[in-house]
């Protein structure tokens, strides 16, 4: 892997001259590019022209337009960081450096999570980091939005997860490349009194339903504060927090296991089985300085991108909000 992550997501198309692949179409190949370590995918076979030196040496051919039986075309994938962060007010994280945070994290992609703010004014927040910004806000001013930066622009971006029911309060966001789906969310929180559950339920549902048929088309990162700790690992008490506490409810934890058996993976615990580590604590008790807090951000992959996964974090030295930022690093 890269010890520096790239700009670019992909390469277009690199070719082997005289390089023997003899894997099937679809599997992994690596080779190192400007000083890169780069994964590979084979993509189909379409070997060089004998006209390189190496390629008449070996087949005793005069230069000519045929190709030879060996070699492909292979698309390399240059590493690829894609940082998650609930900033709980974006104007606010500004303050406290989010220009310098965002620049020490290196993200390729990143996703905000309730930016509170307008399109606009993420726009301008997030001005002169040098990536491209796209946002969505909620009807109700202050409240909930979410906003994608990236150093390659998205072939497309959507909003929503198209059901009316979910809509108005700026919670999805999904951003195409070339090779993936990367999808921020800021799943909608269940209320002190659980009386959000219902509606809730049904946000996972139809969230389930909707990254599954983006799935059918590209591999998909969905990544975001998803308001669920999943196991008792995940938060500090879970058995007082249990169907007391949003978040922490029966019907959210089988919100989250829903995505799981649509074939996606918690990409984080999958490499850290065991390990204690939290990405939001309670600002009002002092949770933070404690440790007394929750694992409620996420990066769950398409479950055939989890050979890709190189690495997972939880930023827990970072600070400006009540999160901290999750990151994910493909190869």
């Amino acid at each position: 892997m890269a010890q520096e992550v790239a700009s670019a997501v992909h390469l277009d198309a690199v070719y082997q001259s005289g390089v023997a692949l003899d894997e099937a179409r679809g599997s992994a190949a690596s080779v190192q590019f400007q000083n890169h370590d780069l994964a590979g995918i084979l993509l189909e076979r379409k070997p060089p022209y004998l006209g390189c030196a190496a390629a008449r040496r070996e087949h005793g051919s005069q230069k000519q337009d045929r190709a030879s039986e060996h070699s492909g075309k292979v698309m390399y994938l240059r590493p690829m960081n894609i940082i998650s962060w609930n900033v709980n007010g974006l104007r606010a994280v500004a303050g406290k450096g989010l220009h310098e945070i965002v620049r020490g994290l290196n993200p390729d992609v990143m996703g905000f999570q309730e930016i509170k703010c307008t399109v606009d004014q993420a726009k301008e927040v997030l001005d002169g980091l040098g990536y491209h910004v796209v946002a969505h806000e909620a009807d109700k001013k202050g409240y909930s939005g979410t906003a994608i930066i990236s150093k390659i622009k998205p072939i497309s971006v959507s909003y929503g997860i198209g059901v009316e029911e979910h809509e108005g309060e700026g919670r999805v966001i999904t951003a195409e490349f070339q090779d993936l789906y990367v999808v921020t969310t800021y799943v909608p929180n269940s209320k002190g009194d659980l009386s959000r559950i219902p509606q809730r339920a049904r946000w996972d549902r139809d969230l389930a339903g909707y990254l599954k048929g983006l799935d059918v088309k590209k591999p998909v990162v969905l990544c975001g504060d998803l308001n669920v700790a999943h196991q008792p690992i995940d938060l500090s008490h879970p058995q007082p927090n249990y169907n007391r506490t949003p978040g922490y409810t029966q019907s959210e934890i089988d919100g989250l296991q829903l995505l799981l058996d649509s074939g996606f993976v918690d990409s984080w615990r999958e490499q850290n089985p065991g390990v204690v580590k939290y990405s939001w604590w309670s600002m009002r008790s002092g949770g933070r300085a404690k440790n007394i807090g929750w694992r409620l951000d996420y990066h769950l992959v398409s479950r055939r991108l989890m050979d890709r996964v190189a690495s997972t974090e939880i930023h827990n030295e970072v600070y400006g909000s009540d999160h901290c930022p999750v990151s994910l690093q493909l190869a």
